[in-house]
């Protein structure tokens, strides 16, 4: 009994637990549907609370190993589950593998005959939309795509080389959290997270990469290095666009050096695509269309407004049009904040993507990864929101018992919504808070 009072005995339970049902998860998913799925992810967000406790009151070193060996055990259990969420790694390997071959993976179809000799009967048939749309992925994702494959093209060999992105991703977060000055324990946060497991371990997304890439370029700025971390943001933008959102956050007023470094390093990585022009692209008009971006269609809140309204003639150009004028006047008021502190830059980062991914709402839960490193820094409602609710906007294995779809995101819609009012209430009261005195660049 004693030993169980202990902390780092009680932290062991909790991470043997929730790798228990990590394992078990895709079965019960399977099988149960989605109210097993919503199961797995509110256990893993109740894990991490009672774990950030725990770890605070614990012997720091002893509790951040244990959180790093449970954090491995659950993405060993995932990482031979054959992807059933999505089938995107299949494409990711498909385009390492006709790169390898000295052909632009832009250049054609995965069906087209040019690329009979490369298919095979493990990973071609995997590929969505192969006979419709060419890549969509930027080059950046492209350079890692080949890089891996040329370990192995498998789902294993691609799912190792994400998950290598991933320990840089947990060690930035350990060092941005050091220089903070706050426990490293704190890593907890992205490091047991359950949408971080699945889509990385689990399905293998090329996000993982993203979020490392970013987190590197947060470091570097909290170390007054901001060209470097201008480089590192934008090439995390070339895995994910997402990623550009972390620019303003980065940039001093009028200062032009960072721009023209961002310009340079995006031409650079397209410099050895272009060979088809603006096929570059790939699949992104396709893709834009089809997420009924165009038509409005895909925007969750102006589905659910005129659920109560009913159509209303010129929604959509207004929808967009104030979209577009919320993210350009909250990426302006980041980028000629007053407030240069740690902090602010954390704050600013999570509001833009909290912001951004709610405007846009993404029909995709592995979107939100980009929050998730967030939630060890400065958490706030509407990133556990995005990122724990999510499993509700699944598309598969959604079981018979499950709510239906216009339910689920109606409700995914709400909520979201009602966390961003929280914190927009918060963030008025305290004036972000209590600041810390630690500037961008300067030395704890």
């Amino acid at each position: 009994m004693r030993a169980i009072r202990e902390p780092i005995v009680r932290l062991a339970a909790i991470g043997a637990a929730l790798t228990a049902l990590t394992a078990v998860g895709p079965g019960l998913h399977l099988a149960y549907g989605g109210w097993a799925l919503m199961l797995v992810f509110a256990a893993g967000g109740a894990g991490i609370g009672l774990a950030w406790r725990i770890a605070d009151g614990a012997d720091q070193r002893s509790a951040l190993l244990v959180i790093l060996a449970a954090a491995l055990a659950m993405r060993l259990a995932m990482l031979l589950v054959e992807p059933y969420l999505s089938t995107d790694i299949y494409r990711y390997i498909w385009d390492g593998r006709v790169q390898a071959a000295g052909i632009n993976p832009y250049r054609y179809l995965p069906a087209a005959p040019e690329l009979l000799h490369l298919r095979d009967a493990a990973i071609f048939p995997g590929i969505n939309r192969s006979d419709t749309a060419v890549t969509i992925y930027p080059p950046v994702a492209q350079a890692i795509f080949v890089a891996i494959t040329r370990l192995g093209e498998s789902v294993v060999a691609m799912k190792l080389g994400l998950l290598v992105f991933e320990t840089a991703t947990v060690a930035a977060l350990i060092a941005l959290l050091r220089r903070l000055g706050q426990p490293a324990t704190r890593v907890v946060a992205y490091a047991w997270h359950p949408l971080a497991i699945w889509e990385v371990a689990g399905s293998g997304h090329i996000d993982s990469a993203m979020c490392a890439l970013l987190m590197a370029g947060l470091l570097l700025l909290l170390y007054g290095r901001t060209l470097l971390a201008g480089i590192a943001v934008t090439l995390a933008a070339l895995v994910k666009p997402t990623a550009l959102l972390a620019l303003p956050v980065l940039w001093r007023p009028w200062d032009w050096r960072l721009p023209l470094v961002v310009l340079l390093t995006a031409v650079l990585a397209y410099l050895p695509y272009l060979s088809v022009g603006s096929g570059v692209l790939g699949y992104l008009g396709g893709y834009i269309d089809e997420e009924g971006l165009a038509s409005g269609r895909g925007f969750a809140v102006l589905w659910l407004m005129e659920q109560f309204t009913g159509p209303v003639p010129g929604a959509v150009r207004v929808y967009i049009a104030a979209a577009a004028a919320i993210l350009v006047g909250l990426a302006i008021a980041v980028a000629f904040r007053r407030d240069r502190s740690a902090e602010a830059a954390i704050a600013s980062l999570g509001w833009l993507l909290a912001v951004f991914l709610t405007l846009a709402s993404p029909h995709y839960p592995w979107y939100f990864l980009a929050l998730v490193p967030l939630l060890a820094l400065r958490a706030s409602a509407a990133a556990w929101v995005l990122t724990l609710a999510c499993p509700l906007i699944y598309e598969s294995a959604t079981g018979t018992a499950w709510l239906a779809y216009d339910v689920r995101v109606a409700a995914f819609t709400l909520a979201t919504v009602a966390a961003l009012a929280f914190d927009a209430r918060r963030l008025r009261r305290s004036a972000l808070g209590k600041p810390l005195n630690l500037t961008v660049g300067e030395t704890p």
